[in-house]
C-alpha cells in the first residue's frame, strides 16, 4: 500500500469540516471495524511507486482508551495535516503512514486494530476515523502495548528497509506501563499466530527495532511520573516525555527530522516550530522534550540502529 499522491488541502479541508462536530460523529465505530481486525492479517506494506520512489514507513500506535482518546480525536480533527506538511517542509516527501489502535486485551473488546500504510490523505484520514475508540481499559496501571509492538514487528513490510536498509519510525502514544510478556494466548485469539511460548517484551522490542526506529510518546510529565521508568528500561532516550498531548504530532514530526538529518539540530527544530505558528511556550516545551534524544545524534545520523 502507500500509492497515491498527498494533498494537504485537501487533508486540511476534511480536518476544518470536523472542527465542531462531536467525537461520535467522527468516530463512528461501535465495534472494531472489519478491515482493522488484525486476526488472520498476513503483513501490511509500505511500498515505493513511481510516485513515492523513497516510501518512508511511519507507524502512529494509539492508545484508544479512556484517558488517551483526546489524541485520536485531535489528530482527525487538526493535527494530521499539520503532521503532514511539517514533514513534507523538512523535506520527508513520501512519508506513508499507518494507524494502529492499542487497548488492554485483559478486559476490552477490541484491544487490538491495524490499518493500512497510506499516502493519500483521504486513506490516511479513513483508516484514523474507522479506528474504535473503545475508551476502555483495565485500570491497573497497564495496558497491551506490547501486542502493538509485537503486531508491527512480526507484521510489516516495508521498502524504505528492505531496499534501502533504512528503518521507518513508530510512534507510540501511552500512559500506562506495558504487560512484561506478549502472551501466547492472546496472539493467538488476536492475530492468528501460534507461538510456542510467551514472549519477552525485551526480545519484541529487540525484533521491532531492526526496521522501526520506536518511540514512546508520553502526553505530560504527571503522567511520565507512573510510567516513563518502565518504559526507559526498554527504549532509552526514544521515550518522549511531552509538556501536553496537543505536541504530540509536533514533536513526531521534529523527532523524524532529526533523525533523518534534516534538521541538523534543536535550533533548526526551533525555528521549523515557530515557522508553523507555535507559540513561544509550545516551542520550548517541544525543545525540551526532544532534546535528550536529540543529545545522542551525531551530523546527520540516519537511523539504521536503536544503540
Amino acid at each position: 500500500m502507500g500509492y497515491g499522491s498527498y494533498s494537504f488541502t485537501a487533508h486540511k479541508a476534511l480536518a476544518d469540516a470536523r472542527t465542531k462536530a462531536p467525537r461520535e460523529a467522527v468516530f463512528k465505530q461501535r465495534k472494531c471495524h472489519p478491515l482493522m481486525n488484525p486476526h488472520g492479517i498476513r503483513v501490511r506494506e509500505s511500498r515505493d511507486s513511481e510516485t513515492h520512489p523513497n516510501s518512508l514507513g511511519i507507524v502512529f500506535a494509539l492508545d484508544v482508551t479512556g484517558s488517551m482518546g483526546d489524541i485520536p480525536d485531535r489528530l482527525a480533527r487538526r493535527d494530521l495535516p499539520t503532521f503532514m506538511k511539517t514533514l513534507m517542509a523538512c523535506g520527508i516527501q513520501d512519508p506513508q503512514v499507518l494507524f494502529m489502535a492499542v487497548g488492554d486485551a485483559t478486559c476490552d473488546g477490541a484491544p487490538l486494530q491495524i490499518g493500512q500504510f497510506e499516502s493519500e490523505a483521504e486513506l490516511m484520514d479513513q483508516w484514523l476515523t474507522w479506528s474504535y475508540l473503545e475508551g476502555g481499559g483495565g485500570g491497573g496501571m497497564q495496558e497491551s502495548y506490547e501486542l502493538g509492538l509485537y503486531l508491527a514487528a512480526r507484521h510489516t513490510s516495508m521498502d524504505c528497509w528492505e531496499k534501502r536498509g533504512h528503518r521507518g519510525y513508530l510512534f507510540m502514544t501511552g500512559d500506562e506501563n506495558p504487560y512484561p510478556l506478549v502472551s501466547r494466548a492472546q496472539v493467538q485469539g488476536l492475530i492468528g499466530d501460534e507461538l510456542d511460548d510467551d514472549l519477552p517484551i525485551e526480545r519484541v522490542v529487540e525484533e521491532l527495532s531492526v526496521a522501526f526506529e520506536p518511540f514512546y510518546l508520553i502526553p505530560d510529565p504527571n503522567r511520565a511520573k507512573r510510567c516513563g521508568r518502565a518504559w526507559r528500561d526498554l527504549l532509552g532516550d526514544h521515550v518522549i516525555e511531552l509538556a501536553t498531548s496537543e505536541d504530540t504530532v509536533h514533536a513526531s514530526a521534529v523527532l523524524v527530522g532529526l533523525a533523518e538529518g534534516v534538521l541538523a539540530n534543536v535550533d533548526e527544530a526551533a525555528e521549523r516550530l515557530r515557522a508553523d505558528g507555535l507559540s513561544r511556550d509550545r516551542v520550548g516545551g517541544i525543545i525540551q522534550a526532544v532534546s535528550p534524544y536529540a543529545a545522542t545524534l551525531t551530523g546527520a545520523r540516519r537511523p539504521e540502529s536503536l544503540h
